[in-house]
């Protein structure tokens, strides 16, 4: 029996720095764990359970036990009530100053009463040796207090695990590994001082010492293994699957702790397996980048494109901070706001005010503007630009002959052969019906010349294919230089001017004008 009590004994201290040490760890991260003063406070009331038990074992006399007895229902009264107020704290449940200081009125009773219970015997009536023992061990005859006492102890243990067991369906699988831990913490005791209370353990002790010992390592290996308290998956479940944004959670150090439903669609590949890794290191096995947006003072803001042509979608970024009650960063909320639709009727309605429906070249008012602005560039020194109008050689003609559909046909065939035509720093847009306009900035006439003859011949030369048969089409062209001073609008009538030459002359040809008079080219 002596060596049983001398190994338990030393199982029983083993338990006990188990519990400071997870009681210091807890409160060293007490800004980075949700839950951190809950469980430190928890594992400290343990560890004055633990070792007031260790003492009582091999205390020598029958008041030496009592008072060790009183030193460990500091632990045993308030232990259950703090495993209780951890659990709400993680699942998100909140109580009032009020609520909570009544959970603590039994709990500071039992303390009370245990500690004087020489003068009333309400905790216990009784409080004897065992005979025939190597070492003075107590056994007791319990008072109306013990079952008050014991019933609330269990009480609050059983609710705890419940409401986690209550969890289980709304938690997502990565975490329901924190849920058993945090389940076990209540339960396993629970039993084990079923037994112990029942008379099934070993010589009659106590055996919850021992088993807190084994709790303490289960939270040990949760918070460093698959970072159990970094947040609260639970709280947020019906929200957060519920949310048309996709939310990855990060924590201080920017890992990834979850993620929803929708971030899930946005990001197909994003597996279970990257919870605990860092954002760079998980975008790296998205995309094979590090994630392109850049931190700042206000956290992270920018858009996100995925996917190309059709299949692109586009994201707005967006960081929020999570802080715990006190205002410290606890972590951050990333979400990706899909505005893949927004931006599309965006570019649909940017299209219909800066360009053309039909030829889907820029509109006459584009153009306008943009002209203006490159004019207003010009190098003052040598000022050089040129513009471009020409018209489809009898359109008219066209429509009346072959209809509407062949005449849209004709205005297509005339972009389409002159895009390859014009340099890239050039502007194209479509003037009127069948007018066209072309500004070339930085480019002598000569060079305006010589691009008005490729056109011209690029539409002659490609023949439109109908149902009437191949078709020429043939276009007249007015060139006009700026001229240090011009506006577009001296530009625009000058070009006309050279246009309305091309014409008389026979169309299908190119006029410049010049300041005197406008001459054939």
């Amino acid at each position: 029996m002596e060596s049983h009590l001398t190994m338990y004994i030393t199982l029983v201290v083993t338990s006990g720095v188990l519990s400071v040490f997870l009681c210091i760890y807890a409160f060293s991260k007490r800004k980075h764990l949700l839950a951190a003063r809950q469980l430190a406070l928890l594992t400290a009331l343990q560890s004055i359970y633990i070792f007031g038990f260790a003492f009582e074992l091999s205390s020598d006399s029958l008041d030496e036990i009592k008072r060790w007895i009183a030193v460990e229902y500091i632990g045993i009264a308030f232990t259950p009530v703090v495993g209780l107020l951890l659990v709400l704290r993680y699942i998100g449940r909140s109580l009032s100053r009020a609520a909570t200081a009544a959970l603590f009125v039994i709990p500071s009773i039992t303390l009370i009463l245990v500690a004087t219970n020489d003068f009333h015997g309400l905790f216990y009536k009784l409080i004897y040796l065992r005979e025939n023992t190597p070492s003075p061990m107590a056994d007791m005859v319990i008072g109306k207090w013990y079952i008050v006492h014991g019933a609330y102890t269990f009480g609050s243990l059983l609710a705890g695990g419940v409401m986690l067991l209550r969890q289980w369906k709304k938690t997502n699988k990565a975490y329901r590994k924190h849920l058993v831990t945090l389940a076990g913490g209540q339960f396993i005791p629970m039993i084990a001082s079923f037994l112990y209370l029942m008379g099934i353990t070993p010589y009659g002790m106590d055996i919850v010492p021992i088993v807190l010992c084994g709790t303490s390592a289960m939270y040990l290996w949760a918070l460093l293994s698959i970072q159990m308290l970094r947040l609260s998956p639970i709280a947020k479940e019906s929200l957060f699957e519920s949310m048309r944004e996709g939310v990855l959670v990060l924590d201080q150090s920017e890992r990834l702790t979850d993620y929803n439903g929708a971030a899930k669609k946005m990001l197909p590949e994003l597996e279970m397996g990257m919870i605990g890794h860092s954002l760079d290191s998980v975008w790296r096995k998205l995309t094979g980048e590090d994630f392109p947006i850049q931190r700042g003072a206000d956290g992270m803001q920018g858009h996100l494109q995925r996917g190309h042509g059709a299949t692109r979608s586009e994201y707005e970024v967006r960081s929020s901070t999570i802080k715990r009650q006190g205002g410290e960063a606890l972590g951050c909320l990333l979400m990706l706001i899909d505005v893949t639709e927004q931006r599309q009727l965006q570019e649909q309605l940017k299209q219909q005010a800066y360009y053309d429906a039909l030829t889907g070249i820029m509109n006459r008012a584009r153009f306008i503007r943009q002209s203006r602005a490159l004019l207003q560039e010009a190098d003052p020194i040598r000022p050089s630009a040129s513009l471009i109008l020409f018209d489809i050689d009898h359109f008219k003609g066209f429509n009346d002959t072959y209809g509407h559909e062949t005449g849209d046909a004709v205005l297509l065939h005339t972009v389409s052969a002159c895009r390859d035509q014009l340099p890239d720093n050039c502007l194209f847009a479509r003037y009127g019906g069948e007018e066209f306009v072309v500004f070339m900035p930085a480019s002598e006439q000569s060079e305006a010349l010589e691009a008005a003859n490729r056109l011209r011949s690029a539409i002659e030369a490609a023949q439109l294919e109908t149902e009437f048969g191949s078709l020429t089409v043939t276009a007249s062209f007015g060139v006009a230089a700026y001229r240090s001073g011009d506006t577009l609008e001296v530009l625009l009538r000058e070009a006309d001017s050279a246009l309305y030459e091309a014409k008389r002359l026979g169309r299908n040809r190119v006029s410049v004008f010049h300041k005197e008079s406008p001459a054939p080219a």
